[in-house]
C-alpha cells in the first residue's frame, strides 16, 4: 500500500465521521425549538461546505503529480481539521443553546 492510499482511506474515513456528525446534529436541531433551530441552521450550512469543500481537495489530490501531493495533502488535512473545529463549535453553542 502507497502512502497515498492510506491518506485517501483515512480522509475518505474523515469525510464519512463528518457526514455522520452533520447527520447527528441535524436531527438534534429538528428537535430543537424553533428559535434553536434558526440558530443552528447556519452552523449546518457551514459545516455542509466545509464537506464539500474537501471532498472538491479530495478530488483534486486524486489527480495532483507526485510533486503536488504533499502540498494538496497538507492542505486537505488542514480543511479537515478547520471542519472538525467548526463542528465542535457548532455543538458546543448547540449545548448552550
Amino acid at each position: 500500500m502507497q502512502p497515498e492510499d492510506d491518506l485517501f482511506a483515512r480522509l475518505k474515513a474523515a469525510l464519512k465521521r463528518l457526514d455522520a456528525e452533520i447527520d447527528a446534529l441535524a436531527a438534534k436541531a429538528r428537535q430543537a425549538g424553533d428559535e434553536a433551530r434558526s440558530r443552528y441552521a447556519d452552523d449546518l450550512e457551514r459545516l455542509k461546505r466545509r464537506r464539500v469543500e474537501l471532498e472538491v481537495r479530495l478530488d483534486a489530490l486524486r489527480w495532483a503529480s507526485e510533486a503536488a501531493f504533499s502540498s494538496l495533502a497538507r492542505g486537505l488535512e488542514d480543511g479537515a481539521g478547520l471542519a472538525r473545529k467548526a463542528f465542535r463549535d457548532a455543538s458546543a453553542r448547540f449545548r448552550q443553546g
